[in-house]
């Protein structure tokens, strides 16, 4: 697992977002195209993908891909 593979199935989940946009510093809340819905299919993708429940309140307090990434790897298990 690694932080480039976790960006590239998020790219790859959310059509509206160019593949190569997002990088491990990237604050997904500055996309243009994020949107509560795009919340709630990280969401889904993080849980099927790695097994891992991640909550709104994770989401708020993360900026980057990154603070993503590293709470995703923190519950893998």
């Amino acid at each position: 697992m690694n932080i480039d593979d976790f960006i590239k199935k998020v790219e790859n989940e959310i059509d509206e977002i160019t593949p190569g946009v997002l990088k491990p510093d990237t604050n997904f809340r500055d996309i243009a195209e994020w949107s509560s819905m795009h919340a709630l299919i990280l969401i889904a993708l993080i849980d099927a993908d790695y097994n891992v429940t991640i909550t709104g309140e994770d989401l708020r307090n993360s900026k980057t891909m990154n603070d993503l990434f590293n709470i995703v790897k923190s519950r893998v298990s």
